[in-house]
C-alpha cells in the first residue's frame, strides 16, 4: 500500500493500472452507491466516473475538483468485486495536482463541502485528509472556514423565525449534523448530551492528534450561533423523561447516541491492573487526565479504536506498542490508510494471533497468553472465521493492555417501547429512519453499530430531510 510521488501524470497513470489493476473494473457502479459523500453530493461527485477519467483522461482529472472530495471512508474499496482501492488511486491524482499548483479543483471542492456537508472543518480534518497530498491541512481548514462565513445561507438562517422544536439526543457528529440541518431550516433545535461538553464521540474519543479540541469548538459555536441549544450534563431517560419533552412541546426527536459502551473480552486476568478499555483510555486522555502508560503496551482488536488508542499509547510515551488482531489484514475493520500511518508512526501488528488469559504479578499485569489463529469459511460478519491452531500457545510479556475488541451503543435510557434489533442497535426504517416510536428518529452508530464520521453525517443529513418531511405533515 505504499503511495508514490511520481513526477508526471502518465507515471502515476501507470502506478495506478499496475497496483489497482483498473483494467479489471467492472463499470458496476457498486462504488458509487457504497459513497457517503456521492450521496451528499449527488451528481457533483461520482468515484466510477472520476476512475474512468482517470483512465481515459487523466490530465483532465488533475484538473477535476473530485478527487479532492473522496472521505477514505474505504467503503468502495470493502464492497469493490475486485477490492480497487479507489483513496489510494485518488490520492496519487491529488498528489501530482498539488505538486503542479493546481489548487482550483481544491478551491471548488471546498465550496462543495462547506455547501453540502454539514460540519466542514471536522470533516476535513477527520475524512479528506488534505496533508496526505502534501497541503498544509491548518491553511485549507482555514480557507474552508472563510468559505463558510461568507456563505449567504449561512449568514440568513441566524435570523430566521424559528419553529417547531426537536430534540436530539446526543451530540455527535449524527446528532450535530440533524441540529445543523434543521435550523437552516428554521426549527428550534435543542441538544441533549450527558457530558459536560458537547461533541459526543467526537470529544470522548477522537485523539487531539486527528482532531483538535479547537476545530470541534469552532463547530459547536456556529451551531450556537444558528440559535442550537445546547444542554448538556443531561441524560434523557435519566435526568428527564422523553414524555416531559413531549409535554414541553417537543415534536420530534433523533436519537444520535455513539458507540460508547465496550464490549468485554470474556478471559481471565481482565480484570488485573493495567488493563483498561480502549474507550475509557482515549477518554481519560481527550479529559486532559494525566495519564501514565506502559512501556510494552498490547492493544487487543482491529477496529479504529484499536488503531487511535495504539497511537496514542505511541505518542504518550510507550517504547513498543502491538496490535493483536485474531484474522488477517484483509479483514481488519480499521480503515486501511489510517493503519499504515499507525505502522508508520512505530506501531507493530501481529495479525492471526487471539487472548487465551492475561497473566499477571502482584495483582498487576506482566504478560498475556496467545493462541496462533487460521483462517475458515466466512461467518456472520461476512469476514474469514478464525480458529485457533492447536500447539501453538505463546505468551508476550506487557505491563498495559488495552481492550478494544468491539463498541456498542447505550440504549439502556431510551423507552422500552423502541425496538431494538439482535445485535443491540436500534430498529428504523432504513427509507424515513423514524424508529417503532412515531416521530423519534434515529441514526449513526445507535442504528449501524460503530462507523466512520462521515457516514454519521450522511445519516444525520437524511434523517434531518425525513424529520422536516414529518413536521411538514403535522401542519398539512
Amino acid at each position: 500500500m505504499e503511495t508514490k510521488e511520481p513526477a508526471t501524470i502518465k507515471e502515476a497513470l501507470e502506478e495506478i493500472l499496475d497496483t489497482g489493476k483498473l483494467r479489471y473494473c467492472f463499470e458496476c457502479g457498486i462504488c458509487t452507491a457504497s459513497c457517503s459523500i456521492s450521496g451528499m453530493l449527488g451528481k457533483d461527485y461520482n468515484p466510477r466516473e472520476l476512475l474512468e477519467k482517470i483512465v481515459l483522461s487523466p490530465e483532465k482529472a488533475l484538473t477535476s475538483d473530485m478527487p479532492w472530495l473522496c472521505a477514505w471512508c474505504y467503503r468502495c474499496h470493502e464492497r469493490c468485486p475486485q477490492a480497487l482501492r479507489l483513496p489510494e488511486i485518488f490520492l496519487l491524482i491529488r498528489t501530482i495536482a498539488a505538486r503542479q499548483g493546481e489548487t482550483r479543483p481544491l478551491d471548488n471542492a471546498l465550496q462543495k463541502i462547506v455547501k453540502n456537508i454539514p460540519l466542514p472543518l471536522v470533516t476535513l480534518s477527520l475524512c479528506f485528509h488534505p496533508e496526505r497530498a502534501g497541503l498544509d491541512k491548518r491553511a485549507v481548514l482555514e480557507k474552508a472556514e472563510r468559505i463558510r462565513d461568507k456563505t449567504p445561507e449561512m449568514r440568513e438562517a441566524k435570523n430566521v423565525y424559528k419553529k417547531q422544536k426537536v430534540a436530539v439526543l446526543g451530540s455527535g457528529p449524527a446528532g450535530l449534523t440533524v441540529a445543523h440541518e434543521l435550523s437552516l431550516k428554521g426549527y428550534n433545535v435543542t441538544v441533549y448530551e450527558s457530558l459536560k461538553e458537547p461533541g459526543g464521540m467526537l470529544r470522548k474519543c477522537i485523539p487531539n492528534s486527528r482532531l483538535p479540541k479547537q476545530i470541534l469548538a469552532k463547530e459547536i459555536q456556529f451551531l450556537r450561533d444558528l440559535g442550537v441549544n445546547f444542554k448538556t450534563s443531561t441524560t434523557v431517560g435519566k435526568d428527564l423523561a422523553l414524555e416531559d419533552l413531549r409535554k414541553d412541546g417537543y415534536k420530534a426527536f433523533f436519537v444520535g447516541v455513539g458507540a460508547q459502551r465496550s464490549a468485554r473480552l470474556r478471559i481471565e486476568g481482565a480484570e488485573l491492573k493495567g488493563v483498561i478499555n480502549a474507550l475509557d483510555f482515549l477518554w481519560n486522555v481527550n479529559s486532559g487526565e494525566r495519564i501514565e502508560v506502559g512501556r510494552n503496551v498490547v492493544v487487543i482488536g482491529g477496529g479504529n479504536t484499536a488503531v487511535d488508542a495504539a497511537r496514542t499509547a505511541l505518542q504518550l510515551g510507550a517504547r513498543e506498542v502491538t496490535i493483536l488482531y485474531r484474522r488477517s489484514r484483509d479483514e481488519m475493520p480499521a480503515i486501511p490508510w489510517e493503519v499504515k500511518e499507525a505502522e508508520d508512526e512505530g506501531v507493530r501488528i501481529e495479525l492471526l494471533v487471539s487472548p487465551k488469559r492475561i497473566l499477571g504479578e502482584n495483582g498487576k499485569a506482566s504478560a498475556v497468553e496467545c493462541v496462533r489463529m487460521q483462517l475458515g469459511e466466512l461467518d456472520e460478519t461476512g469476514r474469514r472465521a478464525s480458529t485457533p491452531l492447536e500447539g501453538s500457545d505463546f505468551s508476550r510479556k506487557t505491563d498495559m493492555i488495552i481492550l478494544a475488541v468491539g463498541e456498542a451503543p447505550d440504549l439502556g435510557f431510551l423507552p422500552k417501547q423502541l425496538e431494538v434489533n439482535d445485535n443491540g442497535t436500534l430498529w428504523v426504517d432504513h427509507t424515513t429512519m423514524e424508529t417503532s416510536i412515531q416521530g423519534v428518529f434515529a441514526g449513526g452508530d445507535a442504528v449501524t453499530g460503530p462507523a466512520t464520521v462521515i457516514e454519521a453525517i450522511r445519516a444525520g443529513k437524511n434523517a434531518a430531510e425525513s424529520i422536516h418531511n414529518y413536521l411538514e405533515s403535522l401542519e398539512g
